[in-house]
């Protein structure tokens, strides 16, 4: 039976710039297999191609189409809906939508803007859906890890402007179904032949568990004290207690298949 593994990348595999502890081995051991071996990620302060290069300095091989990131998948969104949009996003980024004529918006499109996080440039988002533009976010995650600090990510930004302008938003990255379907679509398998590693609670595991992926959260990157109780609701999970993606992994390729219902 075909499998699946689906690697988030930061607070799973590294922490900036430093691989975590049994990760390279991990992913070496899984490309190695007869797995289908994906890697997604709402990392958007980088684009594709640093993302591949970064992976590749800290001794990962990964294929250009191993990888899926929210970016990539705004883009499509966006192309597909026939939109043009006001781009709240990190300066590196920004070449990704050089395609969209941004003079005129008819949507709101919201990234890890970082410093560009500003009023003026919230309230331009607040503006537009209120006269009526969809509002499209890359994830909802609520923050992340860089170094020792815990920063504020894209989701609690998107929260302000939906609370704001009354809207609900879209979102193409994790936890949003639509994103993992695409994944488990490339592999070739059902959700129930795949597991999802990651280390954020609601991204990770709550959408791939809605996804009827089973998940684990790793001890790692963003992880709190008290967010390992989420693993229990996990179609399956390792027996062991140890945290990092490496034991993790190992557990999971172990295991023997269950066949899917027909």
């Amino acid at each position: 039976m075909r499998r699946a593994v689906l690697f988030d990348l930061s607070g799973v595999l590294y922490d900036g710039d430093a691989v975590i502890s049994g990760a390279r081995a991990a992913v070496a051991r899984a490309q190695a297999s007869d797995l289908q071996v994906r890697f997604i990620t709402n990392t958007s302060q980088k684009t594709r191609q640093q993302l591949l290069e970064h992976l590749g300095r800290l001794g990962f091989e990964v294929r250009p189409g191993q990888l899926f990131t929210a970016v990539d998948a705004a883009r499509d969104w966006l192309r597909e809906h026939s939109l043009q949009p006001y781009c709240l996003v990190h300066h590196n980024v920004r070449s990704e939508f050089d395609e969209f004529d941004q003079a005129s918006p008819n949507a709101v499109l919201i990234a890890d803007a970082a410093e560009d996080f500003t009023y003026a440039n919230l309230n331009r988002a607040f503006q537009l859906c209120m006269d009526g533009a969809p509002l499209l976010g890359v994830g909802y995650n609520r923050y992340f890890k860089s170094g020792d600090e815990l920063l504020m990510d894209v989701g609690a930004f998107i929260r302000a402007v939906e609370f704001a302008a009354g809207v609900e938003a879209t979102i193409v990255g994790k936890p949003g179904q639509a994103f993992y379907q695409q994944v488990l679509a490339s592999a070739g398998v059902e959700p129930g032949e795949a597991l999802m590693i990651g280390d954020d609670v609601i991204g990770d595991v709550e959408g791939a568990r809605k996804a009827g992926i089973p998940a684990c959260l790793v001890q790692t990157g963003k992880y709190r004290r008290g967010g390992s109780q989420w693993c229990r609701r996990c179609r399956r999970r390792p027996k062991q207690k140890s945290g990092r993606v490496g034991i993790l992994f190992n557990c999971w390729a172990a295991a023997p298949a269950t066949p899917t219902a027909p």
